[in-house]
């Protein structure tokens, strides 16, 4: 598995994103990698697509 360099906000927790060989994608606050969520690597691409298309703006 390759881990991406963090994704960290002001004040807020760290996310990593990574891949596998296998197709695979995972997401996971930094220094807890052990702990991880996985799914596909389309389905990573969706969710990236989705949010910057502003499908979850209203969290914000």
């Amino acid at each position: 598995m390759t881990w991406e360099e963090p994704f960290c906000g002001e004040g807020a927790s760290c996310f990593r994103l990574g891949t596998d060989d296998n197709g695979n994608a995972y997401i996971a606050i930094a220094g807890a990698e052990d702990h991880h969520l996985t799914d596909s690597r389309e389905a990573l691409r969706t969710l990236i697509l989705d949010i910057k298309a502003g499908k979850a703006d209203h969290l914000l």
